[in-house]
Order: C-alpha cells, then sequence, then structure tokens
C-alpha cells in the first residue's frame, strides 16, 4: 500500500505535500532534480528500491517542492528562502525533533541553508552529488548547452533529459511533462543559477557527510567533485567519501547515522590524538585535467592506486589517517621523523610505480607541526591550513615542510634544500620552506 498524502502549510501560504516511509531516526530527504513529484517517482523502479532501501533503515520524509507534483502548482518563487519555508514546513507538521536532513543534487543549497540557520534542528546532514553555488553549474558547457536547447526548443530539451537521466526515456518524459510546468521548471532552473550559500558553510556545526559519486550523473561529474572538496574543507568537522553506486553510498549513510540510531557515541574510525602533532598532506597532481582526459570510471581506478600506496605508508611509519578528500589525503603523527620517513616512502613508492605505469601518479606532499585542534574525528587550527598551503606550494613529486618540521627533525640524516620564503594564501607572514632530498641518487 502506498504511503498516505498528507499537507503542510507554509508561513507565505503555500500547501505542500510530502509523505513518511518506515519507521526510527527521520531523515529528510531532499530531491534534486528539475521537476519533483513524490507520486510518479514510485513509477521509476530504481528510485522506488533505493527509497525502499533508505526506509528500512529510517523514517524517510519526503515532500514535493512547492510548484511540483502534488504541492500546490501556482507558485512560483523559487528563491532560496522560499525553498527553505517548504522545509521549515513539513518538519513542523510533523513535530520532528531532531532529524538528519539528506540532500541531493540541486537540493544541496536548501539542505545547507537550513542546517545554517536551524542548528538545534539538525542531527547530521549529507549531501550527494551538490554543490553551495549555483553559478558553479553553468561553469560546465554541457549544462550551458542543455540550457540553449532549453529556450530553443522545449520538446527537445525534455526529449534529451529522459534520455540522460532516465532508465526508461518514455516514463521519464511523462514524468518532466506532467510534474510541473514548462513556466515552473524554466523559473526554478533560473532560480538555480542564482542559488549561493557559500558564506553559511562555517556556520554548519551538525556532524556533516559529503558524497561524491562519479559518473551517475553525466552533466555533473566535475561540479560534483570539485565542489563536495570545496564544500568539505568550509564546513567544521566535515567528511568527504567518494562512493561508487547505491549499495556503497547506503553503507557511507548507513555507518554515519549508525550511532544515532543506537542511541550511542559515534566510535572513533580514525581516531586522532591531541598535543603536538605533525600534519601531512597529499595531493595528486593534476587530478581534474586527468577525470576530464580518462573519465570518470578510469581516474577513479588511478585514485585508488593512490589511496593504496598512501595508505600502506601511513600503516607502515604510524601514521593516523584523519580523512580523504578524493584525490589527496590528511594525516597525523606524532613524530615529524615518522612523517618525513612516510613522505620519502610515499614519493619513492609512487616513482616506481610510475615506471611501468600506463598513467602516472604525480603526488606533491606538505608537512607542518603543531598543536591543531582534535574535534569530531578531524583535526583543525593554523598549523592544519598551513600544511595545506605548503601542501599547495610544492611541485609534482616534491616533498615541501615548514622550517619547524626541519627543526624537530635535526640530527635525523634528512636532506633538505632551503625555498626561501613563500607568501601563503591566507597568511601574513611568509613561511621559510625546505624542500625534502627523498630520491636516493
Amino acid at each position: 500500500m502506498e504511503p498516505r498524502i498528507q499537507y503542510a502549510q507554509t508561513s507565505d501560504g503555500v500547501s505542500i505535500a510530502f509523505r513518511t516511509l518506515g519507521e526510527g531516526m527521520p531523515v529528510v530527504y531532499l530531491a534534486g532534480s528539475v521537476v519533483d513529484s513524490i507520486q510518479m517517482w514510485s513509477q521509476i523502479s530504481e528510485l522506488r528500491e533505493w527509497k525502499e532501501l533508505l526506509a528500512a533503515r529510517w523514517k524517510v520524509v519526503e515532500y514535493d517542492r512547492r510548484g511540483n507534483g502534488l504541492s500546490q502548482r501556482d507558485a512560483a518563487d523559487f528563491s532560496l528562502d522560499a525553498l527553505v519555508l517548504d522545509l521549515e514546513a513539513v518538519v513542523d507538521r510533523l513535530a520532528l525533533g531532531k532529524f538528519a536532513v539528506y540532500g541531493v543534487l540541486l537540493s544541496g543549497p536548501v539542505a545547507l541553508a537550513y542546517a545554517a540557520r536551524h542548528p538545534e534542528r539538525v542531527s547530521h546532514l549529507i549531501l550527494w552529488n551538490s554543490y553551495a553555488r549555483g553559478a558553479d553549474l553553468m561553469r560546465w558547457p554541457r549544462l550551458r548547452a542543455l540550457w540553449a536547447l532549453r529556450d530553443a526548443d522545449w520538446e527537445t530539451f525534455i526529449e534529451a533529459i529522459a534520455h540522460l537521466y532516465f532508465p526508461d526515456p518514455a516514463v521519464g518524459a511523462a514524468f518532466l511533462r506532467e510534474s510541473a510546468t514548462p513556466e515552473v521548471q524554466k523559473a526554478f532552473m533560473d532560480a538555480t543559477a542564482e542559488h549561493d550559500v557559500m558564506k553559511l558553510l562555517p556556520g554548519v556545526r551538525c556532524p556533516t557527510l559529503v558524497l561524491y559519486s562519479p559518473g551517475d550523473h553525466p552533466f555533473l561529474p566535475d561540479v560534483g567533485m570539485d565542489t563536495a572538496r570545496d564544500i568539505a574543507s568550509r564546513i567544521p568537522g566535515a567528511s568527504l567519501a567518494v562512493v561508487e553506486g547505491p549499495q556503497a553510498t547506503l553503507n557511507a549513510v548507513d555507518e554515519f547515522l549508525a550511532p544515532r540510531k543506537a542511541g550511542k557515541p559515534r566510535p572513533p574510525k580514525n581516531a586522532v590524538p591531541s598535543g603536538p602533532l605533525t600534519i601531512l598532506f597529499t595531493d595528486v597532481e593534476g587530478s581534474t585535467a586527468m577525470t576530464q582526459r580518462l573519465g570518470d570510471a578510469k581516474a577513479r581506478e588511478v585514485l585508488r592506486e593512490h589511496e593504496r600506496i598512501v595508505r600502506e605508508a601511513l600503516k607502515s611509519h604510524g601514521g593516523s589517517e584523519v580523512k580523504t578528500m578524493g584525490d589527496g589525503f590528511m594525516a597525523s603523527f606524532g613524530s615529524a621523523t615518522k612523517a618525513l620517513e612516510c613522505a620519502i616512502a610515499m614519493q619513492r613508492a609512487f616513482a616506481k610505480h610510475n615506471e611501468s605505469a600506463p598513467e602516472p601518479i604525480v603526488v606533491r606532499v606538505g608537512l607542518n607541526a603543531g598543536e591543531p585542534i582534535a574535534e569530531e574525528e578531524d583535526l583543525h587550527g593554523t598549523a592544519v591550513i598551513e600544511a595545506a598551503r605548503i601542501t599547495a606550494a610544492a611541485a609534482g613529486g616534491e616533498i615541501l615542510v615548514a622550517n619547524v618540521v626541519r627543526e624537530l627533525a635535526k640530527g635525523k640524516g634528512f636532506l633538505f634544500g632551503d625555498r626561501g620564503e613563500a607568501a601563503l594564501r591566507g597568511f601574513d607572514d611568509p613561511v621559510r620552506l625546505f624542500e625534502v632530498r627523498w630520491r636516493e641518487e
């Protein structure tokens, strides 16, 4: 039996259709396509099965955005504030206390805005292949081409979207035509390009999981990867995970929400010690260009090899993996000597790999030392930011370190080359950098 449709009234007088599926911890799921219809979504088997998987674990709340589906159709305001009102109306109507918010694709800015404005209500925030600034969408030629097609011939645009997004294009075309009028869809698309919540990201205080699924949506892969990394770096304590396929996505979400379901604290996955630490970052040079050249699937194969080499080196040298950013790692060490030995082992392993690999992996490594703040399985503070900036200053194949790391490892047999003082973005005073000589010759 289909769940019953209920209605909530927004503060600006719009009727919003919603329903709930399953039991347990509430997860408010924000659909992220141009059109929205909880009734029509059920006719698409892949999406119905995905919702059933979620509902088997949590109480899933979903609703039709204003102007769409079973919600009030004559509403034409799709500003960010108006769309947040839809979400507020539904959760207030259900009298939800604390709940998780799951933002998908185009709904990401709404999820982020609500989480920043209502920290007392949101227990967890999940973002999947989404973004914080609508202008980023319009950077991509394929999307601009689709927008131009929309303005030139609406029916051709509908057919193109149906073939891109839907397993059954005929069902997809019917969905697009029946869920909202062309005028509403165009108005929403235009409004989406104006959404911008970048300034709100530092104010998101709930545990946040940023998910990127390469290749799942063909005209947003690069936007997803680039902005996923950017969003995760701007939200305090946020985690970034690359997942491939529905099951991997479900596993990541399940792990993220499981402690809340069980009513007990989250066990530390990658415990980070407090006190003086040496921070190490890796970054794959040219990863975005590589993804564009090889395609998402092939690029992920290359990045998985990077992940394997880095993790083996960390394990061998006592490093703690703090987090991965898709094409880079952040790790911590209680010893500067161990951190330097690990960095050298990494570069030598990549050099050996590149001797026979069809696609070389060229990595920059940066290190700094200090007393970062340990919070939510992450490290924060000036020492961490400076380590990231030092990494960005390195060339591919280099290891750059701050002078403090060189001083801590003095007399341990490492060879350093003085690179002089460098101006790092965000820091008023220049930082003296040293290159670690790691090649055996």
